[in-house]
């Protein structure tokens, strides 16, 4: 058999497998999977100083464990990028209910660490809740704002409103103020995209910016947070300082793999802070690299997302990759010192569970969204119109 025989029979293949793969985004596989890669990578840099500062006798705890979330979130993105539109509804109808039935729990038989209570120890692993609500209440909202279009008298708006509230007042209860943000933003994109009026679209808007505001005197930690940001030479700013310094130090081409020095005092090196240690061992350049990898994800996804001929697919899959590059965008910043901090993994880079497979989930729900079925991509004069819901 020659190639072009090969290439031909390859296409035919008509099992699962084989439809997922001819219609899949392999582009966006590809540079998913590289992501997930240098996650790994960059776990053995910062395992060894994170195991030492909590006295852990294996110096790569951190790097085995991630290997195995590693593995098991490719498994989840591919299965989910599988499903058909009707399974993405139903897969995060599922997804959503549970979640925030065990957020409801939180407060009872929940974990507390820092502060706060956002996670349910189960053995050896904390659950947090919260990260696999996320992209199952952006594919709910986009639903009901598709089915408010049709004008068969669902109150699509008011039921996306409502599943919002409830999501965001469980958020606050732990308290989770860099969640909500995160969610609020995701929401206001679907909203908006979802072709409502524009006067709905800022008080929105402006409700968003005076709840935001008003977590600065409801909550002390953000107080404090904003506080040291804005007032670097009266507070505490361990934090940045030490993520500044490794960043710095790195130059253009970093000090080589696993031979970071700074990056041994920054505190949450492996989480929240990842970025500056992998700064400081690969340089300027892979620092750039990783901001475009993710810039490549955001922008592709919401190209293809907009050539969707269903309203439903284009806001889901938009409200999806908008998910993904709000919470990239805001670790970054945060490593940079350009916002307060968050306390915001990196999508696939950072150490974490719950991160690392609810990422799995979102993007295998985006992916799966943006699949090149049939009539998926027909021409149409794009999102619904303005006004739509008046």
């Amino acid at each position: 058999m020659n190639p072009s025989q090969a290439h031909a029979f390859a296409r035919s293949d008509r099992s699962q497998v084989g439809v997922w793969w001819w219609t899949v985004d392999r582009w966006m596989l590809g540079i998913v999977g590289l992501l997930i890669f240098i996650g790994v990578l960059m776990s053995f840099g910062a395992s060894p100083a994170a195991a030492a500062r909590m006295n852990l006798g294996d110096p790569f705890h951190f790097a085995v464990r991630q290997c195995v979330f590693a593995g098991a979130a490719a498994m989840i993105l591919i299965s989910t990028s599988m499903l058909d539109v009707k399974g993405v509804r139903r897969a995060a109808f599922i997804i959503w209910v549970i979640a925030i039935a065990v957020m409801v729990a939180l407060p009872f038989i929940g974990h507390s660490a820092k502060g706060a209570t956002r996670w349910l120890q189960l053995g050896g692993f904390t659950f947090q809740p919260s990260e696999y609500m996320k992209p199952a209440l952006i594919i709910l909202v986009a639903w009901m704002f598709a089915e408010g279009q049709k004008g068969q008298g669902v109150p699509g708006v008011s039921i996306a409103f409502f599943l919002y509230f409830i999501s965001v007042g469980l958020l606050l209860i732990q308290p989770d103020v860099g969640q909500t943000v995160l969610i609020t933003v995701a929401f206001g994109a679907a909203f908006w995209m979802a072709g409502v009026p524009l006067s709905w679209v800022m008080l929105l808007g402006a409700a968003a910016v005076a709840g935001l505001s008003s977590t600065y005197f409801l909550f002390p930690h953000v107080a404090s947070r904003v506080d040291r940001f804005l007032s670097p030479d009266k507070a505490d700013t361990h934090q940045v300082d030490r993520a500044a310094e490794a960043i710095a130090a790195g130059g253009f081409f970093g000090r080589g793999p696993g031979e970071g020095v700074m990056k041994r005092h920054v505190p949450d090196l492996h989480t929240d802070f990842i970025y500056s240690v992998g700064a400081e061992e690969y340089g300027l350049v892979f620092s750039l690299l990783l901001i475009a990898l993710f810039g490549v994800v955001v922008i592709r996804g919401l190209y293809r997302a907009m050539k969707l001929s269903d309203p439903f697919e284009q806001v889901a899959a938009a409200g999806l990759f908008v998910l993904v590059g709000q919470q990239a965008f805001i670790n970054v910043a945060v490593n940079l010192n350009l916002i307060p901090t968050k306390g915001m993994t990196l999508p696939f880079i950072s150490y974490g569970g719950s991160s690392m497979l609810a990422m799995g989930l979102t993007l295998g729900m985006a992916l799966a969204l943006t699949r090149r079925r049939p009539g998926a991509y027909t021409p149409t004069e794009g999102l619904a119109k303005a006004g739509a819901f008046a």
